[in-house]
């Protein structure tokens, strides 16, 4: 975002080297990707560079003062990393290499792959009209440039187009890509935000005409203030009840991790394990010193996080240099990541009313003479809640008919009976 506002601020001179500069920072130390998003940007600038000799020198200068500004952050993050691991890492490099140029039976598809509109759907049911007003951008201006009847000038229709490129830029490169997830699109939320305002703006500079050639003109000011205002509260009353069911269907276990450190207890001494709820473990910060997350068998057989060995060798802080045994870079699974139940203190699981139970994730929750609960909260039924409970807040009302209510399972942090 702050990339993008200092190639749009041209108020003082071109700003190149600063938007060179931010985009490297969220590459370099974030995601090396996430630079696709300054193309637009470089190619508007290329092209004015290239009216005469004069601004193509003052264009190489200010790409190399922000290339040079990425270089002293990469250096900073490779020495950052050679204190930790040791050995020369240059990480956005690796990010690049392993996703692009590592071959079939490694890189991103080989844990998953989604179709074509998947970014689509998601967009759709995060941003409702907005990501609609976001895709209708160009055509909607294009069509105001091409009817406006005041004068607008070539560098206003090109500036718009560059200011409106990235969005699409970004939502094309993702969509080609067989292995797609929610994340990947989250650079692109300011673009999108851009886009869906400028197609907002059109749209009711074009209502609000008072034009008597025109049918909108003889629409009442007070009716179209109504409409504008119904639509806006129907759009955000959409997204805050999106945001709400979210936040009360899936935060459970963020709210079950909290007994493990509000609890001051020496009872809650121990190792903390995790089943098939192991790609839902928020993280160690949610762990006391003394406690220890580990991993116990379930169906998934792809490569569970590995342990920073916690040894004391060497200076500084543990041996971040050490790899984990049985990491690879193809998902295999490594048995020597899981432990046996019997070590676990602890267990975090889930009990869905209708859900299987095999050899490897059986109902942890109702095995009481083995396990009490120490936190539990409900965790939705996505298998039995209907699309409107999935996908917005819905009361718990007794009015609401049952097929649109939403339909809870459990999700506890267990703790393992004393001789058990």
């Amino acid at each position: 975002m702050l990339g993008m506002a200092a190639f749009m601020d041209w108020r003082g001179g071109l700003k190149t080297a600063q938007g060179i500069m931010w985009f490297g920072i969220g590459g370099i130390l974030g995601w090396p990707f996430a630079s696709a998003l300054a193309i637009p940007f470089l190619l508007e600038e290329t092209a004015l560079a290239l009216i005469d000799k004069i601004a193509f020198e003052q264009f190489i200068w200010r790409v190399l003062n922000g290339v040079t500004r990425c270089l002293i952050v990469l250096a900073l993050g490779v020495g950052v990393d050679l204190f930790f691991y040791h050995s020369l890492v240059v990480v956005p490099f690796n990010i690049v290499k392993y996703n692009i140029f590592s071959g079939s039976s490694k890189g991103p598809n080989i844990f998953g792959t989604e179709p074509w509109h998947f970014y689509f759907r998601n967009l759709l049911l995060n941003f409702n009209i907005w990501f609609i007003l976001a895709l209708l951008a160009l055509p909607i201006t294009l069509l105001r440039f091409g009817f406006s009847q005041q004068v607008i000038s070539t560098q206003t229709r090109l500036r718009s187009l560059v200011f409106l490129s990235p969005f699409y830029l970004w939502l094309l490169i993702f969509t080609l890509q067989a292995h797609k997830e929610e994340r990947f699109i989250y650079p692109a939320y300011p673009a999108l935000g851009l886009n869906a305002a400028i197609s907002l703006h059109f749209l009711l500079s074009s209502f609000g005409s008072t034009d008597p050639r025109r049918f909108v003109g003889h629409i009442p000011p007070n009716l179209k203030l109504v409409v504008v205002g119904c639509f806006m509260t129907v759009t955000i009353t959409t997204g805050l009840l999106r945001t709400l069911g979210i936040m009360t269907a899936y935060s459970a276990p963020f709210e079950v991790h909290k007994a493990l450190v509000d609890t001051d207890t020496d009872l809650m001494v121990g190792n903390i394990c995790y089943g098939k709820e192991w790609y839902r473990y928020p993280s160690s910060y949610f762990l006391r010193g003394d406690q220890r997350a580990k991993f116990i068998k379930s169906t998934f057989d792809g490569l569970l996080p590995g342990e920073f060995s916690e040894a004391k060798t060497g200076f500084g802080f543990w041996p971040t240099w050490l790899i984990p045994s049985g990491m690879n870079d193809e998902n295999q699974e490594d048995v020597g990541k899981y432990i046996d139940i019997s070590h676990c203190s602890f267990l975090v699981d889930s009990y869905f009313p209708d859900s299987n139970t095999s050899k490897d994730e059986p109902h942890h929750i109702l095995n009481t003479d083995v396990w009490e609960k120490v936190s539990c909260t409900r965790f939705l039924d996505t298998a039995r809640t209907g699309l409107i409970g999935r996908t917005l807040w819905v009361p718990d009302w007794e009015l609401v008919p049952d097929s649109y209510r939403r339909k809870w399972g459990e999700y506890c942090l267990l703790r393992r009976r004393i001789g058990k």
